[in-house]
């Protein structure tokens, strides 16, 4: 660890949180329908979307119905993206003629798309044209963002409102939510990765000749057309601001972030962590301004980012303490594989663990070359159920539900009928809550047993032993909690992990916004209840250590067993020294002597 690697830690989390504030504020005015400067601008546009889909904005909608509309239009995206990919080969916009993508491989792209996970078992620049590129992923990655920031912004409602049986109008949240916040951001994102060299244009794959010809083993010459390099170009710019700011992670071409195409250099890298935190992040201060109290909201974004840096500093630890069996031959330094060298150990550890925790997914290197260590910070992470910053909207939402949980545990603490921001919590919300918190992990942990012990799962697993567990377990929590980075090493394009993925994907976007939106419906109707002695502050430092215990604690628990037999059993086995080279034998080595044996 150098203290340059440091420092870019600490500045990333001092413009996090100094951006935190505004952008929180914006984002609360539009969810609130205050004018906001944009809307003088854009109106028209919004009023002229209802007007051709027939969307009455001023309706609201009680939880039940906003769920059936979520549903709805979540169906109808993963139908038309399924659909768009079947069909690309005959469409236009398709310069390298790529054909139909296989059905195993469109559904399970389509679900990840749809759900704001962006799993991708393909390499975009080899499988996907220019307009499925456009019109189904991108569309999709303002959208299934959009759809979880409209679920959080109807679950602050049911908080903040009182004997309300309504928590707004889905489809006036979805339009707003992309109109006002996700485009705008995005034009801006977009046009600073265009003026540091990302791609935007429509032009086809370009062959350029190699500076230096390419020389066999031997010496000699290969053949001509072997000394020529195709580069793939296409329209990234605009899909990999969104891939960030909405925490969708899905990259343009297969190499993520890590190509330099998307990710030319240190100031685009900055650029896109802050891309991928920034809104998680500023979305709690728009809770507290939703709710009326912004202590509120400063007390979740600090647990947190407490959990955030504390495991930034343990990734980035690990990858710099390298790797023992290579230093055992006299090779010091930290661990550099898989890691891009314009952007170093610090910056790799720092995308590594911001992208695992929002559920983000998108990567500047190659998690499967961590340390054991290094690789369980973001595997850890993804199996906090979407909780430190997690994605946009189902991040806060899934932090809120674990808020009910401790303010639970600590009404059963003192005996008194637990309360947050004035109603009681009561057995139908931790009903719901229960659902929220144990779904996950039972998709995750049975996907994962599944896999390793049937020959279509298990064949697919390229590395033996306790790194290949940890691959598999990897990829479910990846899909299990909507992130999609991967470890890698795994053969996941296939109709087992396809198919599979698909159904991990589904449930953790929909078995767990029904029941948040469940929640919300049931506390809109509450009343307040005075606060009394023993109502427990939930804006102090006891309760910020209370809800991170609860968080971590539930986290370790659940999958405790399943990271012993990787990536922890890996680092001991790693840790074990070498055995010394076995001894020359008789008749062996250049000082070998011949050995008779008597009469």
């Amino acid at each position: 660890m150098t203290p340059n690697g440091l420092l870019q830690i600490g500045l990333f989390i001092l413009f996090l949180v100094v951006l935190a504030k505004p952008l929180g504020a914006y984002m609360a005015r539009v969810y609130e329908g205050k004018p906001f400067g944009l809307d003088r601008v854009l109106g028209p546009v919004e009023r002229l979307i209802y007007r051709m889909t027939g969307v009455r904005a001023d309706e609201e909608m009680d939880w039940k119905v906003y769920a059936f509309c979520v549903l709805l239009f979540s169906l109808v995206g993963i139908l038309f993206l399924y659909l768009l990919q079947r069909i690309q080969g005959a469409l236009p916009l398709n310069p390298q003629s790529f054909g139909a993508v296989t059905p195993d491989s469109s559904w399970n792209t389509a679900t990840s798309f749809v759900t704001n996970t962006n799993w991708q078992g393909y390499g975009g620049e080899t499988t996907m044209s220019y307009l499925t590129q456009m019109l189904g992923l991108a569309v999709q990655n303002f959208v299934s963002a959009a759809t979880g920031m409209a679920i959080l912004a109807a679950f602050i409602r049911g908080l903040a409102r009182r004997k309300a049986s309504t928590i707004g109008n889905f489809w006036a949240d979805l339009t707003r939510t992309t109109l006002y916040i996700l485009l705008p951001l995005c034009v801006v994102v977009a046009l600073i990765l265009v003026s540091q060299g990302v791609v935007q244009t429509f032009s086809a794959n370009r062959a350029v000749p190699l500076l230096e010809a390419t020389v066999e083993a031997d010496g000699n010459a290969v053949n001509q057309s072997q000394n020529w390099q195709v580069l793939a170009l296409g329209p990234a710019a605009s899909q990999i601001a969104i891939k960030h700011l909405g925490t969708n992670g899905g990259g343009f071409f297969n190499a993520n972030a890590a190509h330099p195409y998307e990710n030319p250099n240190p100031l685009t890298d900055f650029l896109l962590v802050l891309g991928l935190t920034v809104v998680p992040a500023a979305l709690c201060y728009t809770f507290g301004k939703m709710v009326g109290d912004t202590r509120q909201g400063w007390a979740i974004l600090a647990a947190m980012l407490i959990v955030l840096v504390g495991f930034q500093l343990f990734a980035y630890w690990a990858e710099a303490q390298g790797n023992p069996k290579i230093a055992e031959l006299g090779v010091a330094g930290g661990n550099f594989e898989g890691k891009e060298v314009r952007f170093g150990i610090a910056r790799s550890a720092l995308f590594a663990v911001a992208t695992t925790a929002t559920s983000c997914g998108a990567v500047n290197s190659m998690h499967d070359s961590f340390t054991p260590l290094g690789g369980l910070v973001p595997l850890f992470l993804m199996q906090f159920s979407e909780t430190i910053l997690g994605g946009v909207g189902s991040g806060l939402y899934g932090m809120l539900v674990f808020v009910l949980v401790a303010v639970f545990i600590a009404g059963l603490m003192v005996g008194r009928t637990p309360e947050y921001l004035g109603k009681k919590i009561e057995s139908y919300e931790m009903k719901m809550a229960s659902l929220v918190v144990l779904i996950m992990p039972l998709v995750v942990l049975v996907l994962t047993a599944v896999a390793v012990v049937t020959e279509p799962g298990s064949k697919a697993i390229f590395n033996p032993g306790a790194h290949g567990f940890s691959e598999v377990l990897y990829a479910y929590s990846s899909q299990g909690n909507n992130n999609g980075s991967a470890f890698a090493g795994l053969g996941v394009n296939n109709p087992f992990y396809n198919t599979t993925g698909g159904i991990a994907m589904l449930f953790a976007r929909f078995w767990l916004a029904i029941p948040t939106l469940g929640i919300a419906g049931s506390m809109a109707k509450k009343k307040l209840v005075p606060a009394g002695p023993g109502t427990l502050p939930t804006h102090t430092p006891l309760f910020v250590a209370l809800l991170i215990g609860t968080v971590v604690l539930v986290g370790a628990l659940t999958f405790f067993p399943a990271l012993a037999l990787g990536p922890i059993v890996e680092q001991l086995q790693m840790q074990e020294p070498s055995p010394p080279p076995p001894l020359p034998q008789a008749g062996e080595g250049s000082n070998a002597k011949t050995v008779q044996l008597g009469n």
